[in-house]
């Protein structure tokens, strides 16, 4: 009956988690002030006072707190963000018409400030996730992902970013909280429009976006790692007044994030390059190759609680990764530098602790999948993947290719919350097909990958199993045909979504070989530059030889993948698409839609 009528509602609507938990949540605000950042702040972090965050956590079977709406107050101005960044054609006008009070009655499927429900783990303690979001995201747009594997027993951290590349986000200034009025305790943060090609410029601001990613990520752990400790200074400072003290304060001593390599990193989209960026920064701090970076991202301490986490050990997952952020000048040693898990000691798990997990989309945009086949390899310089690069060369030990999927018939969105709430998007602009499916597909995926890992995570849900399948759908045994989930209604173990032989096991779902990958991959900075001086080329006639690249026009800088970039453009960010067919969306400006 649920499945039923939020298909015949017009309010948007969100399926029942399959796993056996129900799921709280807490939102968190710190000042920056109270905690010990990894690495000093960016120049452009100077007015971003306080990270944002919310956590989804298994939850006590008695939970009866009220949900929470998906839109983040205040909702008219994430409508306004919304509509802008969802974009206004032809095509959507008239269901966008209606979209702004539909999303205002749509709620996550939570228990806001519920009581965690006491770890049902050999250690007694949860397995503890950190989420970055990727373009248009928040804290809130992975929200079924997050409530997902909370409801098998994970806690799930969601920070929101405010480089500008959320939708929207406000920033509570610690100083002003005695003002009055509400507009002048906060600061908005609009998202931030940056073009699709490549110049030298993007890359900069690209680079810029990250520094403030890396930044937050690591203070996020610190704060993750004072609330597991119990440090009473946290909830008192958490500027968020919705989110009691005890709600935070019950997350001591139950989170399992004190052993190094324990905490599960992952991301969507720039979220995933992000959590790339980090894990290098991070593991290879204080080495040769990372000091002869005139302008790092991200320089955390030797030592320090995030160097000490990231280990070769890490479960690392990525979505739909966004390849492009990657290619910076400025980053070209990172890129060159293998994922931790491949590092060369004998504990490192190789391609065992990576799983990625493409869209159709993104499977078929060539450029960057070959360059994420290069970012999964122990060798990311090579230009092409070959079989010896997962081979050492001293022993003769062979490294463990990564979990690496694609889902058909899906686009970047359906990742995320979007493909859920906007089917009517992802659907009739992108050719995507049942977004509840993918979402299932990842879970599957997610699942078993952590059970690999040595995670533990509850059954998969035989609903879950079965293809086309709808919660409450009859056929599945007593308890499924109820709808009521429960610890026994699974399995503990799902190897046909790992299953690598082609034989279709798992209706929609591919494996990806990287073997020969990584030929046409995207060019980085350095060899858009590189072309561009090279001679005879007609930036080189044009300036006499004069090294001034960044003076060159950008239709002059046109390298390999810039063409699939502009093409892929709408799918990041779905309002350019819309305006290439359309013109300029006619929506009102975020900054006057400030309630």
């Amino acid at each position: 009956m649920t499945s039923l009528w939020s298909r015949l509602s017009p309010v948007p609507a969100f399926p029942e988690y399959t796993g056996p938990y129900k799921v709280g949540t807490v939102d968190v605000e710190i000042p920056v002030s109270e905690l010990d950042a990894p690495s000093p702040a960016p120049d452009c972090a100077a007015s971003i006072h306080t990270i944002l965050f919310r956590v989804f956590y298994p939850a006590v079977t008695e939970s009866d707190g009220g949900p929470i709406t998906w839109l983040p107050a205040p909702q008219r101005l994430h409508v306004s963000a919304y509509t802008q960044f969802l974009g206004v054609g032809p095509m959507a006008a008239s269901v966008l018409s209606l979209l702004p009070r539909h999303l205002h009655y749509t709620y996550i499927r939570v228990h806001k400030n519920a009581h965690l429900l006491p770890p049902e783990t050999p250690n007694g303690r949860w397995p503890t996730m950190i989420f970055s979001h990727g373009l248009g995201g928040t804290r809130n747009a992975y929200s079924h992902l997050a409530g997902s594997l909370a409801s098998h027993g994970l806690v799930v951290v969601c920070p929101e970013h405010r480089d500008g590349s959320s939708v929207v986000s406000l920033v509570r200034d610690p100083a002003n909280q005695h003002r009055f009025f509400i507009r002048a305790t906060r600061r908005v943060i609009p998202y931030r429009r940056v073009a699709h090609v490549q110049t030298p410029d993007v890359w900069a601001a690209r680079d810029d976006q990250l520094r403030i990613r890396l930044w937050e990520l690591g203070l996020s752990l610190d704060a993750v790692l004072r609330i597991a400790g119990g440090d009473a200074q946290i909830p008192r400072a958490n500027m968020n007044k919705t989110t009691t003290g005890t709600a935070l304060s019950q997350f001591a001593e139950r989170l399992d994030v004190q052993e190094p390599g324990k905490i599960i990193w992952a991301g969507h989209s720039f979220g995933a390059a992000s959590i790339v960026q980090l894990l290098k920064s991070t593991y290879y701090a204080g080495t040769p190759e990372l000091q002869t970076m005139t302008e790092p991202l991200f320089t955390p301490q030797i030592g320090c609680n995030l160097h000490r986490q990231i280990t070769a050990r890490s479960a690392t997952m990525l979505l739909d990764m966004w390849c492009f952020p990657l290619l910076s000048a400025a980053t070209d040693v990172l890129f060159k530098l293998a994922l931790p898990q491949y590092a060369d000691i004998p504990s490192a798990p190789g391609g065992n602790a990576l799983l990625a997990v493409q869209s159709g989309d993104f499977f078929k945009w060539k450029e960057n999948l070959h360059v994420m086949a290069r970012v999964l390899s122990p060798e990311p310089s090579e230009r092409v993947v070959e079989p010896t690069a997962f081979e050492r060369p001293d022993t003769g030990i062979k490294l463990s290719e990564p979990n690496f999927f694609y889902v058909e018939n899906s686009a970047h969105l359906n990742q995320s919350d979007f493909g859920i709430l906007f089917p009517w998007l992802t659907k009739r602009v992108f050719g995507a097909q049942e977004p509840e499916r993918v979402l299932r597909l990842n879970l599957r995926a997610q699942l078993q990958f952590l059970r690999s890992r040595g995670v533990p995570v509850a059954r998969t849900w035989i609903g879950d199993l079965v293809e086309d399948a709808h919660v409450g759908k009859g056929g599945l045994g007593s308890m499924s045909a109820a709808g009521i989930k429960g610890l026994d209604d699974g399995v503990d173990e799902d190897p046909a979504i790992f299953d690598r032989g082609g034989n279709g096991r798992v209706q929609t779902w591919h494996a990806i070989d990287m073997m020969g990958m990584g030929g046409e991959s995207a060019a980085t900075e350095m060899e858009v530059r590189d072309r561009a001086q090279r001679p005879g080329s007609s930036v080189d006639k044009e300036h006499d030889g004069r090294e001034d690249f960044l003076d060159v026009d950008e239709q002059q800088l046109s390298g390999d993948g810039e063409d699939g970039e502009r093409e892929m453009q709408c799918e990041l960010e779905p309002s350019l698409g819309n305006m290439k067919a359309a013109g300029s969306p006619t929506v009102p400006a975020v900054a006057s839609a400030v309630a």
